[in-house]
């Protein structure tokens, strides 16, 4: 239960960091949540990238699998990572809203 908790914060502390430095980098407020599916796709899956476009169906599936094969902690730990990604493009959204220049 501890695990799970300091999992849960590690990620969204993670991904919040990552977002709002790409989002003040880049200024795309959204930028991370569009890619985090992908970042996720990297975590979970065991099949080389290549074999996305030289084995595709193979590696859909497997995909498909592993997807179905999460357990619930992982589930929320990877959520909480989403979260963060959000949380980081909502305080952008705020801190140019009110003005700051730098971002």
């Amino acid at each position: 239960m501890i695990q799970l908790f300091i999992s849960v914060l590690l990620f969204f502390v993670l991904f919040f960091g990552i977002s709002f430095i790409l989002n003040m980098i880049l200024k795309q407020t959204w930028l991370m949540a569009v890619v985090f599916p992908v970042i996720v796709i990297f975590i979970v899956d065991t099949v080389s990238f290549s074999a996305y476009f030289t084995e595709p169906e193979a590696a859909f599936s497997s995909l498909a699998h592993e997807f179905t094969s999460l357990g619930i902690q992982d589930v929320i730990i990877l959520s909480s990572g989403f979260i963060g990604t959000l949380a980081a493009g909502f305080v952008i959204r705020f801190l140019r809203k009110n003005g700051y220049q730098m971002f």
